[in-house]
This record gives structure tokens, C-alpha cells and sequence, in this order.
């Protein structure tokens, strides 16, 4: 276990010194720079600036430079310092605009998370243990309907609802006089009187996904002669399902870890825009449309560290619950 662990830290090494220097080379690639579209925003506002001009905002900025100069003085300041650089767009470090939205977009993933394996699980097991019943039939098509609607267009009805029927102030995490007001309890209690939307319209599409490949992978596992086996033993019903076929059923479950780390810095980006929600999802959007180098480098440099994590995580949770992989 300790060589198998050992082999793949040593593997993420240059793995995310490869991801880092090509995050940095696709940044740049689209024709122009921050400046570029910065000027085209001015333009559009009926203001003019000149060459001279914008060569001095690009040279003030270090974007006249070689990219592998920009690249080195980036990833150096990563690694000496803890800075990411400086947002091209907001004027503020990288590293005070990503921590300041990464707790409550981790509050609002994790959750989603867990509703998600809470409801998928035992919905799949059920359909499985129950095939061809009148709530297999029923899941199936509530499971469909869940993959078929988009997040953004399920967080569109609940917002019309709410407002029209509960007149519920249901876009953001906070009611506009909580927005900047200082934590206290009745803000927490805000908080979570709007925590449900976003986690709801996050974990329907994940959920209904999963149950699916549960019930798949459950019944091709209950069809084995192992659990023929367990029941010959005088077993349970619970007792053989849940300690057997479960446990191997679940190895799907573990496997997306690799990508529900990453998920819980960037979320769904379009959903978050919907919703108006204070997460790292529009900000990363934002940045890439701009150009925001350093503030998109941050994100995805950020990202790639928690996907090595999360296939780490993965890889050792599958060795500890499935005895094939451990002796393969």
C-alpha cells in the first residue's frame, strides 16, 4: 500500500507541472491580450485610446514581455511567496478574490455532494432489489427527466416560483440586507433559508445519473453466484445486499472523487450565473473572458491540483473497499 501510494505522488509531480505550463500556454493563445479586450470595452463606452497609450498599459503590466518570462515570475511567485499575481481586471491580488468566494462555493459543493450519493444510493439499490416494480418504473422516468433538464432552466422554474407563489427572494445566498452586513446568527439563518435552491438544482442532475449506473452495476452484481452463495448461508436480504454486492457497486461512487474535488472550487458555472450566487464558478467565467491571465491561471492551476487529489483519493479508497484491485 505505502509503494502504491508512493508511485502516484511521484507521478503527480511532473503530471501538474505538465497541466501548469499548459494552463499558462492556452490562456494566451486566443489573438490579443487583457488590454486588447480591455480597449474594446472602452470603445464600446465611445472612448479612444491610442498605440502609445495601450503599449504603456501593457508594459506596466508585463504583457510585453516573452511568455516564458511571464510564466517563470508567475509560477516563482506560487512557489517562494504564495502569490498568485495580480487580476489584470479587478486590481486586487488573485489570491484575496478566490479565497474570499472558495468557502462558501465548498459549503454549497459539499452539500450538493452528499444529497447527491444520499439520494442516488439507496434509490438505486431499491430499483435493483425491486426490478420491473411499480417505483423502478417510477424512478427510471424521474431519473430521466432529471438528466433531460438542465440545471440553469430547474433553477429558472424554482426562482419564478418562489417568488410568484412565496414571494421568496430566491436569487444569491443572502436577502439583500444580509449582502454586506456583518456574520451574525440571523445572517447564518439567512444563509441557510437560501442554501437549499442551489443545492437542490446542483445534486438532481448528479443524483439521477448515479442511480442509474447503481441499479446497473447491482444487478449485474446481484446475478452472481457469490450472492447465490450468502443466501445459501441463511442470510438476510439487508445482510446480503448491503455487505456484498453494495460494496462493489459503489466503486463508481468512489471514482468521482477524482473529479467532486475539483467540482467543489469551480461548481456549475452557468447555474451560479443563474442564481447570482458570491462562488468561484462566475468569477473563473469572467476571468476567461477578459483575459485575466493570472486570476484564470489561479483557477485552473488550483483545479488541477485538487483533480490530482481527488484520483489519488480515489485510487486508495478503491484499493481499501475492493479486494480485487488490492490483490490484482
Amino acid at each position: 500500500m505505502a509503494g502504491y501510494i508512493a508511485h502516484r505522488l511521484l507521478w503527480s509531480i511532473p503530471t501538474l507541472i505538465v497541466i501548469t505550463i499548459a494552463t499558462f500556454v492556452i490562456i494566451q493563445l486566443p489573438p490579443g491580450d487583457y488590454v486588447t479586450a480591455y480597449i474594446a470595452e472602452l470603445v464600446e463606452t465611445g472612448e479612444v485610446i491610442d498605440a502609445e497609450t495601450a503599449a504603456h498599459i501593457r508594459h506596466e503590466f508585463g504583457l510585453d514581455r516573452p511568455m516564458y518570462e511571464q510564466f517563470l515570475t508567475w509560477i516563482g511567485g506560487i512557489l517562494l511567496h504564495g502569490d498568485f499575481g495580480l487580476s489584470l481586471d479587478w486590481k486586487l491580488p488573485v489570491s484575496e478574490l478566490i479565497w474570499d468566494r472558495i468557502g462558501l462555493t465548498l459549503m454549497i459543493s459539499v452539500l450538493s455532494l452528499l444529497m447527491t450519493w444520499a439520494i442516488a444510493i439507496p434509490i438505486g439499490v431499491y430499483s435493483a432489489t425491486r426490478q420491473y416494480s411499480f417505483f423502478d418504473h417510477l424512478f427510471t422516468v424521474l431519473g430521466f427527466l432529471g438528466r433531460g433538464i438542465p440545471d440553469f432552466l430547474l433553477a429558472l422554474v424554482l426562482m419564478w416560483m418562489g417568488f410568484l407563489y412565496f414571494n421568496f427572494h430566491v436569487g444569491g445566498l443572502f436577502s439583500p440586507e444580509f449582502e454586506n452586513a456583518p456574520w451574525s446568527i440571523a445572517k447564518f439563518v439567512d444563509l441557510l433559508s437560501h442554501l437549499w435552491v442551489p443545492v437542490l438544482v446542483l445534486s438532481t442532475g448528479g443524483a439521477a445519473g448515479l442511480l442509474r449506473i447503481m441499479r446497473a452495476n447491482m444487478l449485474e452484481e446481484l446475478g452472481k453466484p457469490y450472492v447465490e452463495t450468502a443466501y445459501a448461508q441463511g442470510l438476510s436480504e439487508r445482510q446480503v445486499v448491503w455487505r456484498y454486492p453494495v460494496r462493489v457497486a459503489l466503486n463508481p461512487f468512489i471514482s468521482t472523487v477524482g473529479w467532486a474535488l475539483p467540482a467543489l472550487i469551480s461548481g456549475d458555472v452557468i447555474t451560479a450565473v443563474v442564481l447570482n450566487l458570491p462562488t468561484t464558478g462566475p468569477l473563473l467565467l469572467r476571468s476567461l473572458q477578459n483575459q485575466d491571465m493570472y486570476l484564470a491561471g489561479g483557477f485552473i492551476l488550483i483545479l488541477s491540483v485538487f483533480t490530482i487529489i481527488g484520483t489519488l483519493l480515489s485510487d486508495i479508497l478503491l484499493v481499501l473497499t475492493d479486494p480485487r484491485i488490492r490483490h490484482s
